[in-house]
Parts: structure tokens; C-alpha cells; sequence
């Protein structure tokens, strides 16, 4: 019995070490740091401010726009994915021709990188040259994202919709294939129309696995970065800088590395917080269900 517990440790000992090395490290590095007012070209070092970047955080009006444009994008990114991907995903149950080369399509943007995402809506929202504004220049729309905040700001919003809408939409189509078939049969005996299925037996029985979608989702979005920093690198001004943007840029322009480490104690904090609140009504829905 020693000798298979000694295995078992012996086989989890390099997943724990990376674990902690890559996870747990850092973690503590970042607390230690977040201490000190330190700026890594400054002559003074690492001066002791115990939780003094703390309380800047909460008077910092730069980044609580940020934060409050950050959740913004989540509310409205998470608000049209999930009932877009619910609507295809029940689309694609139903047998019509084509539907396996749709699906091949829909899900193309998943296999792209989001680097390689942001780059190619660059050139298509490309003021001179993009396909996009052009067609809007001759329906009398001005289309220009380095100039206009709000078309920036819905701009990456289309974006994030474009390339995560086909996930929300794989994973409903998994839970969807997943449902037990006797209420459906009752509720066609019955004469139930379509409708009715769809809100009162679908919805209620799927909601597991909307609301893991929905953590995923949020996750996701909140530390959105790649698409829109090569799209707009958070401009103009500070239309689209959104919290992970704006703690980059920080850190890059002023290397405070102190209050820096500050502010991303906090956006883990906050994503601990948002994630144990997801995670609470998961499990309340699957001990309802």
C-alpha cells in the first residue's frame, strides 16, 4: 500500500511542482510586491508602503473607468453570445441541407489564434483599404475606428461576439444532445408547440450548462487582450482601453511595478469573487435539478 501511494506521488510530483512553480509563485511574488513602490528605473529601489497602492487603487479614476468599460464589454459580449449560440445551436438539431459545411465554417474562427484574429480585423476595418468601411462609406456611413470611440468600442464587442459565438454554440449543441428524450416525447403527446418546449423543458434542463458556459464566458472576456490590442490598442484615447489593456499599458509607460502588482491582486480578487458566485448557483441548479 506504501509502496502505490509512493507511485502515485512519485507520477503527481512534476504536474504539482509546475503547478506551483507557474501558479503559486508568481502569485506570492505579486503579493510581496504589491508592498513596495517600486519602480525598476528609479534610483531609491523598493521603498515599504505597506497598503498604501491598495488604497490609490480605490481613488484611481483611470482605472475604475477602466474596470466599469471592462465589465461593460463582458455584460454586453456575454449577453449576445449566449442566447446567439442558444439559437443556433437548436438551429442545428433540425436536418437541413448543408448543415455539416455550416458547421465546419461556424467553428473555423476557434482554430485561429487571437493575435492572428486581431491582425485580420485590422485590415478589415482599415479606413483606406477595409472591405467594411468601404461598403458603409457608400451607404452614407462613416465608418472609422482610430477616430470614432463608439464604433471602436462595439467594434471589438463584433469582435469578441465573431470569434467566441461558435464555442457557446458547441457547447449548447453538447448539452442539447445530452437531454433526456421522455419530456420532449410528453410534451408533443400532450400538444405543446414548439415554443413552449423550447421555455419550459429545454431552457430549465439546460441551465447547468448555460451557467458553466457563462462562468467560462466571463472569465474569458474579463481578461480579453490579444484582438483588442493589435484592433485598437485600446483607443482612441480610452474608448476600448479595458482593465487588462489599461494594466499593460501601465506597466509598459510608467513601470510602477508596485502598484501594478496592486491592481492585479485585485482583478484576481474580483474574478475569484465572480467565478464562487457562478459556481454557487451551478450547484444550486444541479441539486434542483
Amino acid at each position: 500500500m506504501r509502496e502505490r501511494k509512493a507511485q502515485v506521488w512519485g507520477l503527481l510530483a512534476p504536474t504539482l511542482f509546475l503547478m506551483f512553480a507557474i501558479g503559486v509563485v508568481p502569485v506570492l511574488y505579486i503579493l510581496y510586491l504589491s508592498a513596495f513602490k517600486y519602480n525598476v528605473f528609479s534610483r531609491v529601489g523598493m521603498v515599504y508602503t505597506g497598503f498604501n497602492n491598495f488604497r490609490k487603487l480605490v481613488f484611481d479614476t483611470d482605472f475604475l473607468r477602466s474596470l466599469r468599460l471592462g465589465l461593460t464589454f463582458v455584460v454586453l459580449c456575454c449577453g449576445i453570445e449566449l442566447p446567439l449560440g442558444l439559437l443556433i445551436a437548436n438551429l442545428l438539431t433540425l436536418e437541413f441541407r448543408g448543415k455539416g459545411l455550416f458547421r465546419t465554417i461556424m467553428t473555423l474562427p476557434l482554430a485561429m489564434a487571437p493575435i492572428t484574429i486581431g491582425s485580420m480585423w485590422v485590415l478589415l476595418m482599415n479606413p483606406d483599404v477595409g472591405p467594411i468601411p468601404f461598403y458603409l462609406r457608400k451607404l452614407g456611413v462613416e465608418y472609422n475606428i482610430g477616430v470614432n470611440p463608439t464604433q471602436a468600442f462595439f467594434t471589438t464587442v463584433l469582435v469578441d461576439i465573431w470569434h467566441w459565438t461558435p464555442f457557446v454554440v458547441l457547447t449548447f449543441m453538447a448539452g442539447l444532445a445530452a437531454l433526456p428524450k421522455q419530456p420532449y416525447e410528453a410534451a408533443l403527446v400532450d400538444g405543446a408547440s414548439r415554443w413552449q418546449i423550447f421555455r419550459y423543458i429545454t431552457v430549465p434542463l439546460l441551465k447547468p450548462v448555460i451557467l458553466t458556459t457563462l462562468f467560462i464566458r466571463i472569465m474569458d472576456t474579463f481578461r480579453v487582450f490579444d484582438e483588442v490590442w493589435m484592433l485598437t490598442s485600446g483607443g482612441p484615447g480610452t474608448a476600448t482601453r479595458y482593465v487588462s489593456i489599461h494594466l499593460v499599458r501601465l506597466v509598459l509607460q510608467s513601470m510602477e511595478y508596485g502598484y501594478s502588482s496592486a491592481m492585479s491582486l485585485f482583478l484576481l480578487y474580483l474574478t475569484i469573487v465572480m467565478c464562487w458566485l457562478l459556481m454557487t448557483f451551478i450547484s444550486s441548479s444541479q441539486e434542483a435539478a
